[in-house]
């Protein structure tokens, strides 16, 4: 077994601990208050067995709400995002189980002290999370200092390595070559290092890199092209003895589907009552600020390239775009009024897309839906770009999760693809999970560039 092998065993025996020394501490905070309140609203005691069952169901969902918001993560996220996934995951499994315990109750009177209880347990889950993971990851950083990487680089310029340098904890890029150096040169050049990065190199090249790598055991990162994605949703083929690989490209089958339209009209109506008086607020709002229009409608592109008018909330002055001329919003624009900069801050612009979701032009996982004039600048310099219209344009999704607003068009397609190629109800269900993450994550809403019409393309297939 050689180093970094053993040093990756030790991080997972690390991460295992820690994520048990978490759980069974949230499930010990849920057993005291069981046995110290909210059993003693039962109309008759559980026995111990059932008390076992209860406290094992909770356990169980416990595991299962981290683990989609990726909460076990101990290491390899920044501590305020993962402690964030944790409490919220822990939020969602509390409203849960005082759902289970005001029917077991049955006694209406009691449901108010019931979900008192409950928010003093999401409290103190907060700051047990907050505790667990802050000096968890500091003792994981202690005990492994980041791996030395050498950057092989393409012919295209891209700012990854200046992203990778921004978490010092987790990388360390100590050197650089070009790809076009001879084979030889770059295999005996990795050796000095623990990894390599290869970035945005062309595909006939970065296959003998891997292979390189793979011969003297390097743990290597790599840029995907969007065949890599394609393929990485293939199955595998079994009935000669010359293995075969078969991407179907078919999306979604008939009944899956369906589930997700049925989906879409349950969740779109229930998010249209329940927001009905934020969106009631805002609405108010922004028409008492300046006497403009309420919302503003906006052709965008959806399944097939269909175009529809797409409903939000209006963030910027009535004449943002006197000039005709299509542009994204910058980091510090100026057509944003105060109110907008709230609203798109907390995504209450989005709210009013629920109804285009009710009527079908949009799901609510899926795309971001672009216009039709940034799609065709977007699609000279990538042409897969259309691809994502594959699926329908959605309220959030994969990009909208692991992207920001002004993410390069080519990651966008390429955080597209992966959901194109892996759409499924499970995964529509954890985006939707995750999207309540992002809403308290600030960097998710970075602008563009000033005077950007698009998020610059940076890489090639």
């Amino acid at each position: 077994m050689n180093n970094v092998t053993n040093v990756e065993t030790r991080k997972r025996v690390f991460r295992f601990f820690s994520s048990a020394v978490l759980v069974i501490v949230l499930t010990a905070l849920f057993g005291v208050m069981w046995y110290d309140r909210l059993q003693m609203l039962m109309l008759q005691r559980f026995l111990s067995t059932g008390n076992y069952l209860v406290i094992g169901l909770y356990f169980i969902f416990t595991i299962l709400m981290i683990n989609t918001f990726k909460g076990f993560s101990f290491g390899s996220g920044r501590i305020s995002i993962l402690a964030m996934s944790q409490a919220i995951a822990m939020g969602l499994v509390n409203f849960i189980e005082f759902l289970v315990v005001i029917l077991m109750a049955r006694i209406k009177a009691l449901v108010w002290l019931t979900l008192a209880h409950m928010i003093l347990l999401t409290a103190l889950d907060a700051v047990a999370v907050l505790f667990i993971t802050y000096f968890a990851t500091k003792i994981y950083r202690k005990i492994f200092p980041p791996f030395t990487i050498l950057n092989i680089y393409g012919d295209y310029e891209n700012n990854l390595v200046e992203k990778m340098n921004r978490r010092g904890d987790k990388y360390r890029i100590t050197g650089e070559m070009s790809c076009r150096e001879p084979l030889e040169n770059i295999a005996a050049e990795l050796l000095k290092y623990d990894a390599v990065l290869i970035n945005d190199v062309p595909s006939e090249i970065r296959n003998d890199i891997i292979k390189a790598c793979f011969a003297t055991d390097k743990r290597v990162y790599f840029t995907p092209k969007i065949s890599d994605i394609l393929i990485k949703g293939s199955s595998d083929v079994h009935l000669f003895d010359t293995p075969l690989y078969l991407c179907k490209n078919v999306g979604m089958d008939g009944v899956s589907a369906t589930v997700k339209r049925l989906s879409d009209i349950l969740i779109s109506l229930v998010g249209i009552i329940l927001t009905s008086p934020i969106m009631i607020f805002t609405a108010i709002a922004i028409h008492k600020y300046d006497g403009g229009p309420v919302f503003y409608k906006q052709t965008r592109c959806t399944l097939g390239g269909r175009e529809y008018k797409i409903m939000k909330f209006r963030s910027m002055i009535t004449d943002a775009e006197k000039d005709g001329k299509a542009r994204l919003a910058s980091e510090n624009d100026d057509r944003i009024t105060p109110i907008g900069h709230f609203i798109r801050a907390t995504r209450i612009d989005e709210l009013p897309q629920f109804f285009n979701i009710l009527k079908g032009d949009m799901s609510v996982v899926g795309p971001r839906p672009e216009r039709p004039e940034i799609i065709k600048e977007y699609v000279k310099q990538v042409p897969e770009f259309a691809f994502r219209t594959h699926v329908k344009a959605g309220l959030t999704g994969y990009a909208q999760v692991y992207g920001k607003y002004n993410t390069t068009s080519y990651d966008k397609l390429k955080l597209d693809m992966i959901y194109v190629e892996n759409a499924s109800v499970l995964l529509d269900l954890q985006l939707i999970l995750m999207t309540l993450r992002v809403v308290f994550t600030k960097d998710a809403t970075e602008g563009v560039e000033e005077g950007a019409v698009d998020a610059n393309v940076q890489g090639k297939k």
